[in-house]
């Protein structure tokens, strides 16, 4: 008892620094989930086919989303071990990057949603004879995605500087702008959904229209405070005034950020795929999977915020060359995680039947989200722990490793099989889906055992000086 104590239970220095880092990620993910609950109600309100609209928009956006992440992540692996160091020059030139290179993506996904827009709608719109207008969830989609372009933009300078912050452990502001932001897009989607306090009624293209308000706001939350505390970040002084990078730095971003950023590419393409596939049973699959998976989002933010601490936590300890302290600490760090699953799985299973009443939508349609939600709180376990040994690996540039059994295994393996269920068996939506989940226990496994190779233990920014 004693050994496993050592091993996997942290001090109160442990707990506290974890808290500091990981509370503040879990309160602003929590609360702009939350308020996307609603707002997803609030659409709810308007019928399957607007429902459905919107979400297949929010499903291809998330691919630019992921991309944007994908991004940043890629150069925040070396950032978080510049600042470790107290490198400046350093954090600054991968702060340049950042920008050059998500704005770079943002115009690109700006380009393909405008010109491809109708055939990737069409892609989800199946009929399954239950009556639903698949012109009326059309034109809904198309509707609310020309407005959402007008607010990548913002959202872009948001990431690039919300990440920055988090990396210097400055975890506070980005979670009150965002909290803000999400505020300013509830009550945006309150009045103009349904044209309160003499507002126009606009439906969804309301809803497109607060959120686009938001985004700009955070944006200039985010980047007002950061340039009126150069202080507290001396990396951002004069960051405008060139765009140089050191070529090796934008080699080895590259070299280790680049199947980064393939990775959650193709994993966000993987996720619209599997969206796709599942589709093909019908509209109400498509309402069913968006409630299931805006629920999903409020529970995913304790395992998605570990896995940013654990990020932050273990890359700034192998910025530091503590390499020992840094397989202890994640060690603790991935069981926190197990623990955490569990817990946040039992409580999902438990309100599972809840969340689906405060839809306008067929029994059909609930009883099927209700199912999948059941279905993905069983999973939370192996979510957990599988996401943070993707952090973990992803701490010490093995980025190349994390996409093969990452995105790659989902694309090759997943998605085939998610098809072939849903066209080749006339099995429930919600078993042909527990088993394509399934395939997550096997990546859990890899994952535990290359963390116990140690090969992620690696001081990228050593051989940069």
């Amino acid at each position: 008892m004693g050994s496993f104590r050592k091993k996997f239970i942290g001090d109160r220095r442990f707990y506290k620094t974890l808290l500091v880092v990981a509370i503040p990620m879990v309160i602003q993910n929590g609360i702009t989930n939350f308020v996307n609950l609603l707002d997803n109600l609030m659409v709810g309100q308007l019928g399957t086919e607007m429902m459905s609209g919107v979400s297949i928009v929010n499903q291809l956006m998330m691919v630019y989303a992921i991309s944007i992440f994908g991004m940043v992540s890629g150069a925040s692996i070396f950032s978080t071990q510049f600042y470790g160091q107290g490198n400046n020059e350093g954090m600054k030139h991968t702060f340049r990057f950042k920008v050059i290179s998500c704005l770079v993506i943002t115009v690109i996904w700006m380009t393909v949603f405008y010109l491809f827009r109708s055939g990737l709608i069409n892609l989800f719109l199946h009929d399954d004879g239950t009556g639903v207008d698949l012109n009326l969830a059309f034109n809904s989609s198309q509707q609310y995605l020309l407005i959402m372009l007008v607010g990548l933009i913002p959202f872009t300078f948001s990431q690039v500087y919300a990440s920055t912050l988090r990396e210097t452990g400055q975890t506070i502001l980005p979670m009150i702008a965002s909290i803000i932001a999400v505020m300013v897009n509830f009550v945006g989607n309150y009045i103009l959904i349904f044209g309160h306090f003499g507002a126009p009624k606009l439906g969804v293209a309301g809803a497109a229209v607060a959120t686009c308000i938001s985004r700009f706001v955070e944006a200039i939350l985010v980047l007002t405070w950061t340039h009126f505390n150069t202080c507290r970040f001396p990396f951002m002084v004069g960051v405008y005034k060139s765009f140089y990078i050191p070529a090796i730095l934008i080699k080895q971003i590259f070299v280790k950020g680049m199947p980064l950023l393939l990775n959650e590419t193709l994993w966000s393409v993987s996720q619209a795929m599997l969206t796709q596939a599942y589709s093909t049973r019908g509209l109400s699959a498509v309402a069913a999977f968006n409630i299931s998976g805006t629920v999903g989002n409020v529970f995913n933010v304790v395992f998605i915020s570990m896995g940013s601490a654990i990020a932050i936590l273990v890359g700034q300890k192998l910025g530091a060359g503590n390499l020992d302290e840094a397989y202890d600490t994640d060690r603790k760090l991935l069981f926190v995680s197990v623990i955490t699953g569990a817990c946040t799985g039992a409580l999902m299973f438990a309100l599972a039947p809840q969340f689906p009443k405060f839809y306008n939508t067929s029994p059909e349609v609930r009883h099927l989200a209700t199912m999948l939600l059941c279905v993905n709180a069983c999973f939370y376990v192996v979510y957990s722990l599988y996401n943070a040994t993707y952090f973990t690996l992803r701490s010490g540039g093995k980025t190349l490793l994390t996409f093969f059994f990452d995105s790659f295994s989902l694309f090759f393996v997943s998605v085939p099989l998610a098809y072939l269920l849903t066209g080749l068996t006339d099995w429930p939506i919600y078993i042909c889906f527990a088993l394509v989940q399934g395939t997550e226990a096997i990546k859990c496994v890899i994952g535990v055992i290359l963390i116990k190779k140690k090969i992620w233990l690696v001081d990228l920014v050593k051989e940069l000086n």
